[in-house]
């Protein structure tokens, strides 16, 4: 089956996951007579969708003297949903359809996802090139922008789209949450660095979640990887897959897998992290879950809300976005539930993006921070790296899973590694075959380039010539796929039998028959 075909059959999967939702909600009897509606598409959790559906509709009805109705729209993750909104406007243009008209926002979700859908989709159609974005700018006025952010900058980071496609809603941070009576029992300390997610005493007791469903645990390793550094970066996450009791498809599983007792740590994104905490502690069990954003080594990033082409309300969406940035609609992330002007049931636990609410409102906030002093921008970000998370978590630690899981027992069972918990590279490793293991379980794949080239992934400096070549379609006339194949599941395909060879190798050199 062609690249095209699999792609057309994808975009009417997509189109119908993102139609189905808005249908049946629309059947609901609830909505008021002669509401104002806006649909949303969004990934965020229940709790922000209640808030923030109750917050619009009192404000806009306060404002505007009719009543407001969300319609949700919860396709997947950030990810997911970037994928679904790219595969329904490249169908409408092969088709010679109007792009967009089932949905009017999307709410949620990290920069990266929306800084892509700001970008041109272009296809040809016997011969002619038809282009569209699948976000449209709104011309907020200056004023009103700088009254609501100040300098639209955190740490190096825009906090909304300097053309005005999408704009920052609240700050996100990102860190691992843990389950503080569980690792007491182990004997463990309470994580304060990326690599306790690498201690081998927590083998079949961390949680993580596929970075390529999730937005934000793909900008948490992309953090890890930045903060980091490349190699040791990806040493922490391969040994943090290693531990994996479970990886899963979305961002809130790992908080509720390590308050129910069924992982001990897991990475996260801070307002999971804090809210399950939040949760555990109103429940009657104050301490049993913790959250940590390891000093210095995190990164703020906003999440945004964007107009979708096409929006069908495009007025009450225009609202929606006024009412989230407004006083009213930032005090919801950061107020204690059922206070004065805060949310009415659950307390968000979020960081409000609004400079003007930090100065007014602090006092009242749950979580008394103010991110523009704590932030710290990295410095030589490599802007590469981030296109390399999913292609090589998902071959390593997913496509691989047993061999990966079976590798690092077999290196933390050595008698040379240490008990303590330290993460153990094989420059640190007097033992000639311990140093050997750890040698190919850190290795990256050696993926193939134009005239018989090679390039070592363990180098960053090859990323930016992999990308284009690979990623980007430079090399497409250099014969390294096929006409039919898409080069993305080729690239993909490399990896993993790279992975496998190395993981293989692991295992015997301690002596196991491979599998």
């Amino acid at each position: 089956m062609s690249p095209r075909v699999v792609g057309a059959l994808l975009a009417v999967v997509m189109l119908l996951l993102l139609a189905v939702p808005v249908i049946a909600r629309r059947a609901e009897p609830t909505v008021p007579v002669g509401a104002a509606i806006v649909i949303i598409v969004t990934p965020n959790n229940e709790q922000i969708r209640v808030e923030f559906a109750e917050g619009f509709a009192q404000w806009h009805r306060e404002k505007f003297g009719v009543p407001a109705q969300v319609i949700w729209n919860m396709p997947g993750g950030a990810t997911e949903i970037r994928r679904m909104l790219e595969a329904s406007a490249t169908a409408s243009l092969r088709d010679g359809t109007a792009p967009g008209g089932s949905a009017d926002l999307l709410f949620g979700g990290g920069s990266y996802d929306f800084e892509q859908l700001t970008k041109p989709i272009t296809v040809e159609v016997n011969g002619e090139f038809r282009s569209t974005t699948v976000l449209i700018p709104i011309d907020f006025p200056q004023e009103w922008l700088d009254a609501v952010y100040g300098q639209n900058s955190i740490a190096g980071r825009t906090l909304y789209d300097p053309h005005r496609a999408w704009f920052g809603t609240a700050l996100s941070a990102f860190g691992i949450v843990y389950n503080a009576e569980m690792l007491q029992r182990m004997g463990v300390a309470y994580p304060t660095e990326w690599s306790a997610l690498a201690d081998p005493r927590l083998q079949d007791s961390v949680s993580l979640v596929n970075p390529a469903q999730s937005g934000s645990i793909a900008s948490a390793m992309e953090t890890i990887l930045l903060r980091e550094g490349w190699q040791r970066g990806w040493a922490i996450l391969r040994r943090a897959s290693g531990n994996a009791r479970s990886i899963a498809a979305g961002g809130p599983r790992t908080p509720m897998d390590v308050s129910q007792g069924d992982a001990a740590e897991g990475l996260c994104i801070d307002f999971y992290g804090r809210y399950q905490q939040q949760a555990v502690a109103d429940g009657g069990s104050p301490g049993r879950v913790g959250y940590v954003d390891p000093v210095g080594k995190t990164a703020i990033d906003p999440d945004p809300v964007a107009m979708l082409r096409g929006a069908p309300h495009p007025e009450t969406a225009r609202r929606f976005i006024e009412f989230v940035l407004s006083p009213e609609g930032q005090r919801l992330w950061q107020y204690p539930a059922g206070s004065a002007g805060g949310p009415r049931q659950f307390s968000l636990r979020r960081l409000p993006i609004s400079r003007a609410v930090y100065a007014s409102d602090m006092p009242r906030f749950v979580d008394k921070v103010d991110p523009w002093k704590l932030a710290r921008e990295i410095p030589n970000a490599n802007p590469d790296v981030r296109a390399f998370v999913v292609p090589i978590f998902v071959a390593m630690a997913m496509e691989n899973r047993s061999l990966l899981r079976t590798a690092w027992a077999l290196i933390a069972a050595h008698p040379e590694y240490p008990r303590d918990g330290r993460m153990l590279l094989a420059s640190d490793a007097t033992d000639p075959t311990l140093r050997a293991m750890l040698t190919a379980f850190d290795a990256m794949p050696v993926v193939p380039g134009p005239n018989g080239a090679t390039f070592d992934l363990a180098d960053e400096s090859t990323l930016a010539q992999v990308r284009a070549g690979w990623m980007r379609g430079k090399w497409k006339d250099a014969g390294l796929w096929g006409a039919n194949d898409v080069p993305a599941d080729v690239f993909r395909r490399i990896l993993s039998d790279g992975f496998k060879a190395n993981l293989q190798r692991v295992i015997a050199l301690s002596g196991r028959s491979s599998l």
